[in-house]
C-alpha cells in the first residue's frame, strides 16, 4: 500500500520543482500558488507528524495487543482454523464472493510496493532488526484483522443487486448508531484508496518499467490504466476474479525466489536470523547509516510493519464483508483475513529481507557513493543471486504488486460508494473513470501536498476505525467465543443472531437468521 518513508524525498523534490515553475510563470497565479501551496503542505505534513509520528502507531500496537488478550491468543490458539479456512473456503452464493476471493483482494492490496521498497526502507533507517519488530506488529496485528473482519461480516447488509456490503462504515453505523461518523469515513476511503493510492502505485509501476525497460512514463501509464479499466469497470465480481488469479501467482513466484535464495545460501541463515535478533535489541550496529540501535529498528520496524499489514487501517473489512462465510459464522472470515496478516508480513516481507540481507545489499552504496535505498537496495538484492534478470524481476513483481493493489484499492471505494447511496451505474461510472485518471496522471507526476494528503487520509481512517473497535469489543469477543465453542463441541460452527439478543441491535436479521 501507500508508503510515505519510501517516496518523500521524491515528493519534496516535486514539489519545490512545481512551486519554483509556478514562480517563474509569474503573475497572480504564481503568487497565490507560492503562498497556498506551501501552507497546505504545512498543514497536511504537521497532521500527518502527529497521527503517524506519535498517535497511532502506539493505538495500533495497543490495539493489537488488546485484542490479542481480550480473544485469549486467537491469532494462535485459532492458528489450525486459519490455515484450513483459507485453502478450503471456495465457496460462495448468489450475494457474495468466496471467502478465498476476499482473501485475494486483501492481500492485493496489502501486498504492494511496501513489501519490496518498505522493507529495504526498514532496514536502511533501522538495520536488520527492524525486520523483527516488522514480525511482532504482525503477530499482534493478525488479532486486530481478525476483530474488524469479523466486525465487517456481522454488520454487513445486502448493497445494489442483492450482494453483500460492510466495512468499518456499516460497523460505526449501525453497531454504534453513528452514521454521520460512517459517511465521514466513507468519503476519506474513497478519496485515499479509490483514488490517489491508485496514483501513487501507478507512478511506482512506471518508475520500474522505465528503468528496467526504458519505456516511456506516459506509455506504461496509458497501458496501466487501460488495464484498470477492463477490470473495474467488470464491478466486484470481476476484481475477485483477476485477483484469485494474481495474487497467488506473483506472491508464489515471489516466493520461490526466496526459497531458491534460502537453498543455494543455506549457511547463511543462521548468520542472517542471529543479524535480525541482535539489532532488533541493539546489539549490532546498522549499516547504511541508520543509527539509534534498538530504538531505531524498533521505530522504523513498526512503521513499516504497519503500512504493510494494514491491520487495524479499516481498508481490508470493506472486502471482508463481501464473501458469503465458510463455515456461516462471522468469524470466519475473521479467521481467513488474520492470516492474511500472516502472508503479507511474515512470508512476503521476510521473503525481501532475507534477499537483501544475504546479498549485503544494505551495506552496498550506489556510482555517488551514497547507501541504497527503496527500490534500488531491493533490485540490487535479488541482482546479486539472478544477475541482470534480478532487475527485470523485480520491475515485473512491482508490476503486479502493485497493478493489483489499484484494483483491490478501488474495490474498497465501492464499498464506500455503496455506504453512501452512490453505487448505481451512473455515479460508479463516474469513479471508474476518476480511477483511469488518477492512475494515467500518477504515472507521469506527483504533487506532494496530494499524495500526504492521503497518507492524512488514511491515518485518519485508521483513527475512526480503532475507536469504533474498541467500543465495539464485547461484540467482537462475544462472536469469537461463540465460534470456539461451537467448534470445541464438534460442530461446525453457525451464527443465529436470534441466540444473541445483546448484539442484535444494527445486524441484519435476515442475513443472520
Amino acid at each position: 500500500m501507500l508508503d510515505p518513508a519510501a517516496t518523500l524525498r521524491q515528493r519534496h523534490r516535486t514539489i519545490m520543482e512545481t512551486t519554483a515553475h509556478a514562480a517563474e510563470t509569474g503573475g497572480v497565479f504564481a503568487s497565490f500558488t507560492n503562498t497556498l501551496v506551501p501552507m497546505l503542505e504545512t498543514a497536511v505534513n504537521t497532521t500527518n507528524g502527529v497521527l503517524w509520528g506519535y498517535l497511532l502507531i502506539y493505538l495500533l500496537i495497543g490495539a493489537g495487543l488488546f485484542f490479542t488478550v481480550r480473544l485469549r491468543f486467537v491469532q494462535f490458539t485459532s492458528f489450525r482454523d486459519q490455515l484450513r479456512l483459507t485453502v478450503a473456503s471456495r465457496e460462495t452464493d448468489g450475494a457474495g464472493i468466496s471467502p478465498f476471493q476476499a482473501l485475494s483482494v486483501s492481500l492485493a492490496s496489502r501486498i504492494g510496493t511496501g513489501n519490496l521498497a518498505g522493507v529495504a526502507v526498514a532496514i536502511s533507517l533501522g538495520g536488520p532488526g527492524a525486520i523483527f519488530w516488522m514480525w511482532i506488529v504482525a503477530l499482534v496485528g493478525m488479532a486486530t484483522s481478525f476483530s474488524e473482519s469479523t466486525l465487517a461480516q456481522l454488520y454487513k447488509t445486502r448493497g445494489p443487486g442483492g450482494t453483500y456490503r460492510g466495512g468499518p462504515a456499516f460497523y460505526i453505523a449501525r453497531g454504534l448508531n453513528m452514521r454521520w461518523l460512517g459517511i465521514i469515513f466513507s468519503i476519506f476511503l474513497i478519496y485515499a484508496f479509490g483514488l490517489v493510492v491508485n496514483a501513487v502505485q501507478s507512478n511506482s509501476i512506471a518508475q520500474a518499467m522505465n528503468e528496467a525497460f526504458e519505456i516511456p512514463k506516459t506509455a506504461t501509464g496509458l497501458v496501466i490504466a487501460a488495464a484498470t479499466g477492463m477490470v473495474i469497470f467488470g464491478g466486484i465480481r470481476s476484481i475477485t476474479r483477476v485477483a484469485e488469479l494474481l495474487v497467488p501467482l506473483m506472491a508464489g513466484a515471489y516466493m520461490l525466489v526466496a526459497l531458491y535464495i534460502l537453498a543455494t545460501n543455506f549457511t547463511e541463515i543462521p548468520s542472517v536470523l542471529a543479524q535480525i535478533i541482535r539489532g532488533a535489541f541493539g546489539l549490532e550496529e546498522a549499516a547504511g547509516g541508520a543509527a539509534g540501535g534498538m530504538t531505531a529498528a524498533l521505530l522504523n520496524g513498526v512503521k513499516r510493519g504497519l503500512f504493510s499489514n494494514e491491520a487495524g487501517m479499516g481498508s481490508a473489512p470493506n472486502i471482508a464483508a463481501a464473501a458469503t462465510p465458510v463455515p456461516n459464522h462471522p468469524a470466519s472470515q475473521g479467521f481467513v483475513q488474520a492470516f492474511g496478516v500472516f502472508i503479507d508480513t511474515i512470508l512476503v516481507c521476510t521473503a525481501t529481507a532475507v534477499m537483501i540481507i544475504v546479498s549485503g545489499a544494505h551495506k552496498m552504496v550506489d556510482a555517488e557513493g551514497n547507501a541504497l535505498e527503496g527500490i534500488a537496495m531491493t533490485q540490487q538484492a535479488a541482482a546479486a543471486f539472478l544477475g541482470p534478470f534480478g532487475t527485470y524481476f523485480i520491475a515485473i513483481a512491482v508490476l503486479l504488486f502493485a497493478f493489483t493493489t489499484i484494483i483491490a484499492c478501488y474495490g474498497y471505494a465501492e464499498s464506500g460508494m455503496a455506504f453512501l447511496n452512490q453505487a448505481e451505474k451512473k455515479q460508479l461510472t463516474l469513479l471508474r473513470v476518476g480511477v483511469m485518471l488518477f492512475v494515467f496522471w500518477g504515472a507521469g507526476q506527483s504533487v506532494a501536498v496530494v499524495f500526504n494528503a492521503a497518507d492524512m487520509a488514511i491515518g485518519i481512517m485508521a483513527l475512526f476505525n480503532l475507536v469504533a473497535l474498541a467500543l465495539l469489543s464485547p461484540v467482537v469477543a462475544r462472536v469469537a467465543r461463540d465460534y470456539q465453542t461451537q467448534r470445541k463441541a464438534g460442530k461446525t460452527p453457525n451464527f443465529s443472531i436470534s441466540d444473541h439478543a445483546k448484539i442484535a441491535r444494527g445486524v441484519d436479521a435476515e442475513i443472520w437468521k
